[in-house]
């Protein structure tokens, strides 16, 4: 773990990896430290945003970082969230021919385990889920699409995300939810907010 202060109310903590930011997200939803106002994860850091009120706030938050004992079993206690998904997506073969499974195994795979929204960006709304079968890190398509329709799901990489709204994008879409992730009518706005679990459900 690298700490390092961003600007004058905000530290970033370096990890290795997306783990150690799960594991990380999840010490600071059970043990909140003193002084931090939010938490922006990433891939491999996390952006603590500090109250500038306070006097030494970078350097006792840092400490307090540095002390969170590890919480990577509290993961299983975090939100988790359905969503119903119509596997009729335009790169399901594709999938199905880059991974060496059948469309259905490809769903079943899908389905079979729970992911975490590991972190938000892109636009607002978009989760990047992690934890699911290693079998599905598929890359990305060669080719983006000018647009992909509100709550098409797909992969990319090691994650699997939902469209919140019509976007260009190139992620290899394998189905569609008509949940609305995104709703600013709605408090919270977004349903896939970091930590928060998902099981996709085939209808």
């Amino acid at each position: 773990m690298r700490i390092r202060e961003c600007g004058d109310a905000a530290i970033l903590v370096e990890v290795d990896g997306l783990d150690q930011v799960l594991d990380l997200q999840a010490a600071l939803d059970a043990d909140p430290v003193p002084g931090v106002i939010a938490a922006v994860p990433a891939a491999r850091t996390v952006l603590l945003r500090l109250d500038p009120r306070r006097a030494g706030a970078a350097a006792a938050a840092a400490a307090a970082v540095r002390a969170l004992p590890a919480r990577a079993g509290r993961r299983a206690e975090a939100e988790e969230l359905r969503l119903a998904v119509s596997y009729n997506g335009a790169d399901l073969g594709a999938v199905a021919r880059h991974t060496g499974l059948t469309e259905r195994e490809v769903v079943a795979a899908h389905t079979a385990t729970p992911w975490t929204v590991a972190f938000c960006g892109f636009m607002p709304g978009f989760g990047y889920l992690a934890g699911g079968d290693p079998r599905l890190r598929v890359p990305r398509r060669e080719e983006s699409r000018t647009r992909v329709p509100a709550g098409a799901v797909g992969l990319a990489g090691e994650f699997t995300g939902v469209y919140p709204r019509s976007s260009p994008g190139g992620w290899q879409l394998i189905g569609h939810t008509d949940a609305a992730v995104w709703d600013l009518d709605r408090e919270p706005p977004g349903l896939l907010r970091p930590g928060v679990r998902v099981r996709f459900e085939q209808v």
